[in-house]
């Protein structure tokens, strides 16, 4: 199943249109080359508060709610705050949260936006105010559905905010794979931290994701995961700093739904940063992702 949150483009900052229009596009060319089908989808509501104050700060989150973050800290989190902006970011959590519920008996779903990975407990940075697989991780501990949950994050950027967030906490390995050199410059400290340099290319990245996938085994054995699929790996990205082919950008996908498969356990996924020149590079390397995963569950 797949979170799809549909886009209205006044809801998005002028100069961040280009790059979030991936969102109304991806679902478009899925359905429309029969990867999935309409009855795949689901459109969530807006998140229960309680969800999310478990892992946010309630203060902050009633500021984000009345708009009363300052211009400052709205420079840093990336966005101009509206009223409409805070409610799409509550559906986002929602669709994370959905996701989550749907793959415990599916074995795997997707969100269409989500890996809000930048969000801190009392703060938003880097386009994410709220972080969207901490809230659904805590919320599935709560539940007590499962007992030990991974977030895989290989966006290229570190997921700072998941990490701290979750600081301590024994049921939650924070495992990020990132660029060295790249945003953010001061880095938290994840279970397990992989620094890529700059320049990389496939077999060294994938090398390196399959090396760590097989030692994450050895010290964490896993009942859920939450995969943070960020495509500003490819060597067309923008922001990126790194060199991954197309090709290789699908195989890391391949590699982490066979390595959920082989561990037989549910996998969320959330789609995470994408910064290529050509739109087009942007939604195929994410048509990818779901194309790996519903071709190894099929």
């Amino acid at each position: 199943m797949i979170a799809f949150h549909p886009i209205y483009v006044h809801e998005i900052p002028e100069n961040h249109r280009f790059p979030m229009g991936k969102y109304d596009l991806l679902p478009r060319q899925l359905h429309h080359e029969g990867t999935v089908q309409k009855d795949d989808f689901f459109e969530p509501k807006q998140i229960f508060k309680d969800h999310v104050t478990d892992v946010h700060c309630p203060i902050y989150l009633d500021r984000l709610e009345r708009l009363e973050i300052s211009k400052k800290e709205q420079r840093i989190s990336g966005f101009i705050h509206t009223e409409a902006l805070i409610a799409r970011e509550h559906t986002i959590m929602e669709g994370t949260r959905m996701a989550a519920e749907k793959a415990l008996s599916g074995g795997f779903a997707f969100n269409i936006a989500g890996g809000t990975h930048h969000a801190f407990y009392d703060r938003g940075e880097g386009f994410c105010l709220l972080n969207d697989q901490v809230i659904a991780a805590k919320w599935l501990l709560r539940a007590q559905t499962v007992k030990r949950i991974l977030i895989l994050d290989l966006d290229v950027h570190q997921g700072n905010g998941t990490a701290a967030l979750c600081q301590g906490n024994n049921d939650i390995f924070s495992f990020s794979m990132h660029g060295k050199n790249n945003y953010p410059l001061h880095k938290q400290s994840s279970d397990r931290d992989i620094e890529i340099n700059d320049g990389v290319k496939d077999a060294e990245y994938l090398y390196l994701l399959e090396k760590n996938l097989d030692d994450i085994c050895r010290v964490f054995n896993p009942d859920f995961i939450f995969y943070q699929a960020g495509v500003d790996v490819l060597e067309t990205d923008k922001l990126g700093r790194l060199n991954l082919s197309l090709e290789g950008c699908k195989k890391r996908d391949e590699l982490v739904f066979e390595f959920s498969k082989q561990l037989n356990v549910p996998i969320v996924t959330t789609m995470g940063g994408g910064y290529s020149k050509e739109i087009n590079t942007i939604v195929e390397a994410h048509a990818n992702t779901f194309r790996s995963a519903f071709d190894l569950r099929s």
